[in-house]
């Protein structure tokens, strides 16, 4: 159906007489392939252009020599001037005459001013288009549209065939990790997807969960994403994260909804917001959701998302924002939220621009894009951003109890190669009474320290003395963890 909404999308810009078409994609023979067929329905020649061949009369079936002297653009451009019978002329990696040489856009706009007489298209097919001022208004943007899920799934079946045909053997994998695989997919161009798909059957003839994350990873990497956001590769299974009780019911019972929002009809699920102690497992929890729900997460960075230069910083952050919609479906995962969205005005009201920014796409965004926010000072954030209907909820994350103190010392043993059976859990939990999770997880890392400067195994009376030379932020910073928690309680759910 894509494939059909682009022809009559772009048939309607042609017939509608706009002068220039510019066409942003690294698609370049799909777009073609689109322009031929259009080309034949409305009995229109079809000229292409590109700086090795020159202009060249481009047909379904076959294709004529080069124009003479047509290989230089401004040569070119004097051709189509001149040329009578009304014809669409693509013109292919032009965006670099158009940068950089002023002549060439005065020709450009010879060809805007005169294209009433003349009757001719250009359409522009580059994989980046920065248009000068001069004739940015006459342009017209075309964006091919993405393939679907169905289109998707018939172009896995399609490369499993292949591989089967050629191996003599089906293809293993099972309809959740298909259908996952199906989801995440979405946003690449169907070239792009089919690569990806292709290396992952290829490796042994399967589709497996266990792949999806490197999907996700080559997938990021592919729409060129780097910056202020990044790329979480090690989302932590939420079998990792110890505590946290509420919250893991909580996402159970979304998950279902996030992945199929198109079929069920209840309200799919926004985001939430983490409130705690630093190093109380927050950045852990939002690691997990995205591991929980096997998409990819993505990592806002709100120091790199500000510029000195007026309009910079909120542009940065739409493109992030426009990035996170198309790696969907996906965990967005805002860092540390206070420190990139204040309610002072000291900084010539950037930060309230950001807000409102932030704020418009929250309430519009309909792409299964779940915001996960973490803060430690939610007293700095403004109360629109955190009110029922931007977020779902807010849960604080206390510091962990003993049941909780004890599965973490297990999971971080078990990281480190340790046995938790050869240690008193029970006896270490209670001996860090008022610990966070980074605190014990810390307290482990030195006691393996001093193992191995003393050349000794790891035991439970080293890690108790780790634990007693440490004083936690709870006990440093007591009398302002005890406010955290009093605002805590009347104005959040807890995780634990």
């Amino acid at each position: 159906m894509s494939g059909k909404s682009d022809l009559r999308d772009l048939k309607l810009l042609i017939q509608s007489r706009n002068p220039i078409i510019g066409i942003e994609s690294h698609e370049e023979n799909r777009v073609l392939k689109l322009l031929s067929d259009l080309a034949r329905d409305i009995n229109k020649p079809l000229f292409t252009w590109d700086i090795v061949d020159g202009l060249k009369r481009f047909e379904l079936l076959d294709e004529f020599d080069a124009l003479a002297e047509t290989s230089k653009p401004e040569d070119m451009l004097r051709h189509i001037l001149g040329a009578h019978r009304p014809s669409i002329y693509v013109l292919c990696d032009f965006h670099p005459y158009v940068e950089s040489a002023p002549h060439i856009v005065r020709l450009l706009k010879e060809f805007i001013l005169n294209q009433p007489e003349h009757g001719h298209t250009l359409v522009l097919i580059s994989h980046q288009l920065a248009i000068p001022e001069e004739i940015k208004r006459f342009i017209s943007r075309f964006d091919m549209a993405l393939p679907g899920k169905d289109q998707l799934t018939k172009m896995i079946k399609r490369e499993a065939k292949m591989w089967s045909q050629r191996h003599g053997k089906k293809v293993r994998t099972d309809s959740k990790t298909l259908q996952r695989l199906i989801n995440n997919l979405q946003g690449l161009t169907i070239s792009d997807a089919t690569r990806l798909v292709r290396n992952v059957i290829t490796d042994d003839g399967a589709i497996t969960e266990d792949e999806i994350p490197a999907i996700n990873k080559a997938k990021f990497e592919l729409l060129n994403m780097d910056g202020v956001l990044s790329f979480e590769y090690e989302t932590s299974k939420f079998a990792e994260v110890g505590g946290l009780n509420n919250l893991k019911r909580w996402l159970r019972q979304r998950e279902v909804v996030f992945h199929r929002r198109d079929e069920l009809e209840l309200d799919p699920p926004k985001g939430l917001m983490l409130v705690g102690v630093q190093g109380g497992g927050k950045s852990l929890a939002a690691k997990a959701v995205a591991g929980l729900w096997s998409v990819p997460l993505l990592r806002l960075d709100f120091g790199a998302l500000y510029n000195k230069y007026h309009g910079e910083t909120e542009r940065n952050l739409r493109e992030a924002l426009k990035m996170a919609e198309l790696m969907a479906p996906c965990v967005l995962w805002f860092d540390e939220i206070e420190k990139g969205i204040s309610t002072q005005d000291n900084d010539g009201g950037t930060s309230q621009r950001v807000l409102g920014t932030l704020l418009t796409w929250m309430s519009e965004n309909d792409l299964p894009v779940f915001v996960v926010s973490t803060a430690n000072d939610i007293s700095r954030l403004p109360p629109e951003l955190i009110r029922k209907g931007r977020l779902d909820e807010i849960f604080f994350v206390d510091l962990p109890d003993q049941e909780a103190r004890r599965d973490i010392f297990a999971i971080h043993l078990t990281k480190r190669k340790q046995s938790p059976e050869n240690f008193d859990l029970e006896k270490l939990a209670l001996a860090c009474d008022g610990f966070t999770g980074a605190e014990i997880e810390q307290a482990i890392v030195s006691a393996l320290y001093h193992c191995y400067g003393q050349g000794s195994a790891l035991s439970t009376e080293i890690i108790l003395d780790e634990l007693s030379a440490t004083r936690p932020l709870s006990v440093v910073m007591a009398e302002k963890l005890a406010e955290l928690r009093r605002w805590a309680s009347e104005r959040t759910i807890s995780a634990n």
